[in-house]
């Protein structure tokens, strides 16, 4: 069933939202080559400690992590480890904090050095079709009205797009009603209504759809082990309009990049 939240609610989720964003953005000026994803894990716990609030994922369902960490052909949920980051690397970085109650979980996929071109047109692409997934929060719309923008968006570009992995609705847990697939029908699912609370986040792969799960029971990897980009907004659905939760702009202002892309979505609630 799914749980509408009211203004108040939405106005805590905002904040659990921003947690992670304010973590994703420390974690942007340590991510280069040379570093290990342990030692972004690390980070990450002291920073959300330090902010009073819990990693989400620690031990979410027997996950030992505070981050998921997903270089290249890996999908979601990886764990970190001392591998070392290499020049060319792609790397999905997934967070989630409970703080007040309530849950945050966001994601990007943050390029190492230089990548390839092709690469790099991977990632323009599975972010923006975030942004025209949240476009389709509209009260009255459908949800597969989102996964229909996704999926078409990402499939006109040759890009496969991952059907066994959802984005899910959020509060004060972390996987709540509906599930918000990457594909799907124009018109199909439960209908949008004010006070929705979702998470929308593509997981698009550079070359099949198909996916490989791992015997340790989390990892996943793209079947042909190309590259696979990640991203993932916190949404919520007031006065009939998509309006961001979680934001990248801690991202971009530790990276330098300019940005009006959310622009659209903010709204002072």
């Amino acid at each position: 069933m799914i749980q509408l939240k009211t203004i108040e609610e939405l106005r805590l989720m905002k904040q659990s939202a921003r947690l992670v964003s304010k973590t994703l953005g420390m974690l942007a000026k340590e991510i280069k080559p040379g570093i290990t994803t342990a030692y972004l894990d690390k980070l990450a716990y002291d920073f959300i400690k330090d902010h009073g609030a819990e990693p989400a994922f620690l031990g979410y369902g027997g996950f030992p992590y505070s981050l998921c960490i997903s270089p290249n052909e890996q999908v979601v949920h990886g764990f970190p480890n001392n591998d070392i980051l290499k020049e060319g690397d792609i790397l999905s970085v997934d967070c989630g904090v409970i703080l007040n109650g309530f849950v945050g979980d966001h994601a990007y996929t943050f390029e190492i050095g230089e990548v390839k071109p092709e690469t790099k047109k991977l990632l323009k692409v599975a972010k923006e079709s975030l942004y025209k997934g949240i476009e389709q929060c509209i009260r009255g719309k459908r949800i597969g009205d989102i996964s229909h923008a996704i999926q078409s968006y990402c499939e006109k570009e040759g890009y496969g797009v991952v059907r066994e992995l959802v984005g899910h609705g959020l509060g004060r847990q972390m996987h709540e009603d509906p599930q918000v697939p990457n594909y799907g029908r124009q018109g199909s699912g439960k209908v949008i209504k004010d006070g929705l609370a979702i998470a929308i986040e593509p997981m698009i792969n550079m070359g099949t759809e198909k996916v490989k799960f791992h015997n340790d029971g989390w990892t996943v990897t793209t079947l042909d082990n190309q590259p696979s980009a990640h991203f993932e907004h916190d949404v919520a659905v007031i006065n009939g309009k998509p309006v961001l939760l979680s934001t990248y702009q801690y991202i971009y202002e530790a990276l330098g990049i300019e940005s009006d892309e959310e622009k659209r979505f903010q709204m002072d609630f």
